[in-house]
């Protein structure tokens, strides 16, 4: 399998799919999906899910990104089934998402018409603006001249993402439809807000939301083993978030990528 681009959207296809997984990442790592979050991809659709990881960019809107993201899932889908000949009608869609992925899958099962047949949530991240960006600048050190002068062009205003924390909350409080929902929170996460979605999805979906706590923190999603050396140039800002948490969250990656393949199919091989 080779990753394929479509519409700024990285696509694997293994060769006899279970499933579709669509993946948001996080929102400063979520440009470049299929190498941030290569390591866990990768071993997901080595199992049989066709991966469509799409990129974005982070604005204030949060309501246009899930529509856009969307609509551009839906374009691969029709390019997989009518252009590569892939019969995608009874293949079950999962939503995989970290961060602020997670904000957005939950848009997308609460103001769009979609058939999921289950959310993957990952370090559910609600924070509003002025606090969302300082934390990305702790977690994210090799990024932070770039935050930085993204703050300073908001820094003086009252300014907040749409739909606000609050307004999100009620959203998914009054519209969500999705009804299998699997939470991840990492032990050592100091920014994930699991806690707080937990008590709203369960009262949705009483008997169909599962919440566990691995260990790890909000990086571990992330985590990789693979060569940066691309041409002979280190591929910036990549290979610095690379170096800086390569080798301290193997253990707890592969525990990550064994919860939600139990998740996914309970009955599927899972070892390493």
């Amino acid at each position: 399998m080779e990753w394929q681009e479509f519409s700024g959207s990285w696509v694997l296809t293994p060769p006899h799919p279970l499933g579709i997984i669509h993946f948001l990442g996080g929102a400063f790592v979520a440009t470049a999906p299929h190498i941030t979050y290569r390591w866990l991809l990768e071993k997901l659709a080595r199992q049989g899910y066709i991966i469509i990881a799409t990129s974005f960019l982070n604005t204030l809107d949060h309501k246009a990104i899930a529509v856009n993201v969307q609509n551009r899932l839906e374009n691969i889908l029709y390019r997989l089934e009518y252009k590569q000949g892939i019969d995608i009608n009874y293949l079950p869609i999962y939503g995989l998402g970290h961060s602020m992925g997670c904000k957005l899958h939950l848009l997308i099962g609460s103001l769009l018409k979609v058939e999921r047949a289950g959310n993957i949530l990952i370090s559910f991240n609600n924070y509003p603006f002025k606090k969302a960006i300082p934390f990305a600048e702790n977690i994210i050190p090799y990024l932070q001249d770039n935050i930085k002068n993204y703050l300073q062009l908001e820094a003086n205003l009252d300014i907040d993402f749409t739909p606000t924390p609050i307004e999100t909350n009620t959203i998914i409080q009054e519209n969500y439809h999705i009804r299998r929902n699997l939470l991840i929170k990492f032990s050592d996460d100091t920014i994930d807000q699991t806690l707080e979605l937990h008590p709203i999805l369960k009262q949705l979906h009483p008997n169909m939301i599962t919440a566990l706590q691995l260990s790890g923190n909000h990086l571990t999603p992330l985590g990789q083993d693979i060569d940066w050396e691309m041409g002979g140039q280190l591929f910036s800002p990549i290979a610095g978030i690379s170096q800086w948490f390569q080798d301290n969250f193997s253990r707890d990656l592969y525990n990550l990528h064994q919860q939600i393949s139990r998740w996914l199919n309970p009955c599927l091989d899972v070892g390493f």
